[in-house]
């Protein structure tokens, strides 16, 4: 019933905007019918509350705590990898995203140092980056 009572009063403000906004300019009669709903509408969304934000997570461990030599933390999951980026990915995340998620900072690394220097060894070792001759 109670529900009844708000929409018949959201139908008399709309009649009574529509009626002030009509009193004071010319309309025709055939807009009528569009301007009623469209100020019903209006009032509609007016009284249903946003939706709220939603809260940032709050991660379960010191940001620094995150990062160290051999491997990274997850805030996610809070286990251990050398690479986020595969693991990120299966959660449907970017490493733009995950660092949004949690207010990390842009240089925030996606790959543990000592994984990082082990790959680059590799790679020169193998002969990568040098210049044919």
């Amino acid at each position: 019933m109670q529900d009844q009572d708000q929409e018949i009063d959201l139908i008399e403000r709309a009649t009574d905007i529509v009626a002030a906004y009509v009193s004071n300019n010319s309309v025709p009669v055939a807009e009528l019918p569009g301007l009623i709903s469209a100020v019903h509408t209006s009032l509609m969304r007016l009284r249903t509350p946003a939706a709220a934000e939603p809260e940032k997570p709050v991660p379960l461990m010191p940001i620094k705590k995150t990062i160290t030599p051999d491997y990274l933390i997850s805030l996610e999951d809070g286990r251990q990898y050398k690479s986020l980026k595969r693991h990120l990915s299966t959660r449907g995340l970017t490493p733009e995203q995950y660092r949004q998620k949690w207010g990390l900072p842009h240089d925030y690394p996606m790959v543990a140092a000592n994984y990082a220097a082990q790959r680059s060894e590799l790679a020169k070792s193998s002969g990568l980056g040098r210049r044919r001759a």
